[in-house]
């Protein structure tokens, strides 16, 4: 009975998956942004989004830590360097699952996992949100006051005028 177990294998031992999923979270680290099967994408997305959280804090042993799932200096540089000063404020969400297609060999779902940070078009679109007015049957006491201002600056005018 497999009750509780909620580990994808993904078909293979467990040296392999250690080394692919090592080999994966390098190159995305590295390019930041890889395409692989959705299965392969959710298991690296927990996979490397702990290793991110810990760079957060650079110090010898969180190093050592993420080095001991890595195994590439390059990788570990990147991390500490580049990736943290984009995800610093970021508490959690590290990662991106996009789904594209299915790849024509065996039909496997095929998705692009990016980090979050680094998509340019992405930032530019979530930047320029417009705030959104609720409308409701209430009048609002902002928009009362706008109506009055103006009666009442005229009113402010033609006592300045009366006056001299």
């Amino acid at each position: 009975m497999r009750h509780g177990k909620k580990f994808n294998h993904l078909g293979r031992t467990a040296s392999h998956r250690k080394a692919m999923l090592s080999n994966m979270a390098t190159s995305l680290i590295l390019h930041k942004r890889i395409s692989t099967t959705l299965a392969k994408a959710k298991e690296l997305r927990k996979y490397v989004e702990p290793l991110i959280t810990r760079a957060k804090e650079d110090t010898t042993h969180n190093r050592r830590i993420v080095f001991s799932y890595l195994q590439n200096k390059e990788g570990i540089k990147a991390l500490f360097g580049d990736v943290v000063e984009k995800v610093g404020t970021r508490t959690g969400g590290y990662t991106r699952i996009i789904k594209t297609n299915f790849r024509l060999g065996d039909n496997a779902e095929m998705c692009i996992i990016e980090l979050v940070d680094f998509n340019e078009l992405m930032l530019k679109d979530a930047q320029p949100a417009k705030k959104t007015t609720r409308r409701s049957r209430r009048s609002t006491p902002k928009a009362t006051d706008s109506v009055d201002a103006p009666a009442a600056k005229a009113d402010e005018t033609k006592e300045e005028n009366t006056g001299e």
